[in-house]
């Protein structure tokens, strides 16, 4: 990838930067536009990005503390940077844990702090873990950084130029109805289901992604393809969601996981990538 490329601008539990030559691989040879309900890191839709695949986009994510750094960083990136660069935003822990506090308690001045800090935790936070619990409320922990990049100018300006052919929403996941049609491309990246009881792992929002969701999802997969939209997803070989997607052409495919609450669950993982075309 070229240096002049966007990349994810946030570290995200499920990031599919180990995969995407995989994902390439498998990406339909033609289609119109482009959509991604869980848009989480944005890996994949950077990469189409640079390689001028992208002609109009559709980007939503549920989680709406990612959803507003999206949206900052494409109208106001200037002001986002400004922001990063003052001296409020320390790796240090009491600078940390106080600005955590002002975070929860919504005592940002506007949507722009809002987006920085964001940021900031999720560049000096523990294992660039996002974590809340069931108020909204984040949790994690500093992290053992000695000099973290809080403030990737150059990135921030090319992603903001990237998103510039996408609309950004945060909505549900089955709203991607609305607006995908035939030829379009349709790439679900959801929280994986979980192999084991033991294992499960889903509060990036104060929802989680439950079993009801994975069908859900499966339902609004068949709609798309009804439509003769092409759809592209990547979850767990759990049984559940190689049974739920027995119809459509699977592939296992080995990624690594840095990110998640439980050492024992970072590592290789297996994961499926189930296509309709």
């Amino acid at each position: 990838m070229c240096d002049n490329a966007p990349k994810p601008f946030v570290k995200w539990a499920g990031g599919k930067r180990q995969l995407i030559n995989t994902l390439l691989d498998n990406i339909p040879s033609s289609f119109s536009n482009y959509h991604e309900p869980f848009v989480g890191g944005g890996a994949l839709y950077f990469r189409l990005w640079n390689e001028g695949l992208i002609k109009k986009a559709y980007l939503n994510d549920f989680n709406e503390h990612l959803y507003n750094t999206y949206r900052v960083i494409k109208k106001n990136p200037d002001e986002l940077i400004e922001e990063l660069t003052s001296s409020q935003y320390k790796n240090e822990k009491t600078i940390y844990y106080k600005l955590r506090d002002k975070y929860n308690q919504k005592r940002y001045r506007d949507n722009t702090e809002r987006a920085a800090l964001f940021m900031y935790f999720n560049k000096t936070g523990f294992n660039g873990l996002w974590r809340v619990n069931s108020k909204d409320g984040y949790n994690v922990p500093i992290g053992k950084y000695k000099n973290p990049k809080i403030c990737d100018e150059d990135n921030i300006r090319l992603v903001s130029e990237a998103l510039k052919k996408a609309e950004l929403t945060n909505r549900d996941f089955s709203t991607v109805l609305d607006n995908a049609k035939t030829k379009d491309f349709v790439y679900f990246d959801p929280p994986y289901h979980p192999l084991s009881s033991t294992s499960n792992f889903t509060t990036y929002t104060k929802l989680d992604f439950t079993e009801k969701d994975q069908i859900r999802l499966k339902e609004v997969y068949v709609a798309l393809d009804l439509k003769k939209v092409n759809v592209m997803l990547s979850n767990s070989p759990a049984p559940l969601i190689t049974q739920l997607y027995s119809n459509y052409k699977q592939k296992l495919v080995d990624a690594k996981r840095m990110i998640n609450c439980k050492s024992e669950l970072r590592g290789n993982v297996s994961e499926i990538v189930a296509i309709n075309y």
